[in-house]
């Protein structure tokens, strides 16, 4: 197996380093296995007692009048997960799309969102209207206010009762850390989060971006009181196979409105053709237990090797992993642009092409992304990015299987030794 780590470009020392690191890490890796086995066996659950069959894979054009497939896929979701509803379309775009959604379904002129976490994510940021854009909530009479996190990382919870008033319609909150180094929360967080926010008003909603954290733990927010939760089947839940898509689920009122806001007032979920694309969504749902405890597995491996070496990780490599996201601070553009070389290098997909920081939709800086993937941006296999700007953070994430989330770090580490950042 050497020769073939060779053959890929992986140097004795490396491969070496790389197994001294892995002696370490069985147990840890037994105990994601564990969590993964106990999600396979409730996603199982969920099929069976909706009684999903072959005709539920049917293809559905136009208006997607009765489409049975659909409807029971929504279901699933929503058992698993243990909310009242879901809604899960391939017209939902991304997960951007998904959150903004979910806001301008639920809050109207005069209200407030309020982010108990600190910024949100970037691509946010024009939808909220922190950066003006047309189309955003601040444009349609939605005031914000954020409450930053302590130094600590831990709430600000005098902050947050402070920021709660009359106006304060919808709490937002986001699992995972984004392009921040702050540490993603665990559901028991943000259930302890969302029982304070309620505490100060009892009738305001609380959602939960949950993007990347899905079935990394036993629970998800719905069941520690989330009003709603929001993700991306691009990442998560689609498996690795779901092309597109996204889902809400929660509150059964509250995804009416969703629903009513993705296709019209008067059409709800009752429109929406599936395309086709039906089996890869039910089969990457089945298979997305398995894959992310892959992914949890790359990122755990990274945090070791890398915290070995000096940097910063968030998290640590010893601590319980909250979502598929591994931060690791490199110091320099170079170190990025290094690391990225190496994960773009151990794709299957454009193995050949170079990463380069350029501009993207929605940040405000350039962005270094590695992809080789065969969903074009799908973030749940194994890819790298971040914004090339101080602390310099690369956003390690995904791997359909643990060996390519493996080879990947091992090529980032070859490609950082090459360029003389690292020393083995």
């Amino acid at each position: 197996m050497n020769e073939q780590y060779k053959q890929l470009g992986v140097s004795d020392a490396v491969l070496t380093y790389g197994e001294t690191i892995l002696a370490s890490l069985r147990e840890r890796f037994d105990a994601i296995d564990a969590i993964a086995e106990a999600n396979q066996l409730k996603v199982i659950n969920a099929m069976q007692k909706n009684r999903v069959a072959a005709n539920h894979f049917n293809l559905s054009t136009g208006y997607g009048y009765d489409d049975e497939g659909r409807d029971t896929l929504e279901r699933v979701y929503a058992d698993c997960f243990g909310a009242e509803a879901a809604l899960v379309r391939p017209q939902i775009t991304c997960g951007t799309h998904a959150l903004a959604l979910a806001l301008g379904a639920n809050l109207l002129p005069g209200d407030e969102l309020l982010s108990p976490v600190g910024a949100p994510y970037d691509t946010l940021e024009e939808v909220i209207g922190i950066r003006e854009s047309v189309g955003s909530l601040k444009e349609y009479g939605v005031s914000y206010r954020q409450v930053d996190l302590l130094p600590d990382g831990s709430f600000d919870l005098d902050g947050i009762r402070a920021a709660i008033n009359e106006k304060t319609k919808l709490v937002t909150i986001q699992r995972s850390k984004g392009y921040a180094t702050r540490p993603s929360f665990s559901v028991e967080q943000i259930g302890q989060l969302i029982a304070f926010c309620k505490r100060c008003k009892p009738d305001v909603i609380c959602m939960v971006d949950n993007c990347y954290g899905e079935f990394t733990e036993l629970t998800e927010p719905v069941n520690v009181g989330a009003d709603m939760m929001v993700g991306s089947l691009i990442k998560n839940p689609g498996g690795g196979l779901a092309p597109t898509g996204g889902y809400i689920c929660g509150r059964a009122d509250l995804i009416e409105r969703c629903a009513r806001r993705l296709t019209a007032p008067g059409l709800g979920r009752e429109v929406g053709a599936n395309l086709g694309l039906l089996t890869s969504f039910y089969q990457g749902f089945f298979l997305a237990p398995t894959v992310v405890a892959s992914a949890v597995k790359g990122a755990v491996f990274a945090a070791a090797c890398y915290e070995r070496l000096g940097f910063r990780v968030v998290p640590p490599a010893a601590e319980t992993r909250h979502d598929i996201i591994q931060a690791v601070e490199l110091g320099s553009r170079e170190g990025m642009i290094a690391f990225c070389k190496g994960i773009q290098s151990a794709a299957p997909v454009d193995s050949y092409v170079t990463p380069e920081p350029s501009p993207m939709p929605g940040y405000d800086s350039d962005v270094i992304m590695a992809a080789g993937a065969f969903v074009q941006g799908s973030s749940i296999e194994l890819s790298a990015d971040g914004p090339t700007r101080p602390p310099y953070a690369v956003y390690f994430q995904g791997g359909l299987t643990w060996y390519h989330a493996k080879l990947g770090i091992l090529m980032s580490l070859q490609k950082m030794q090459e360029a003389g950042l690292i020393s083995l």
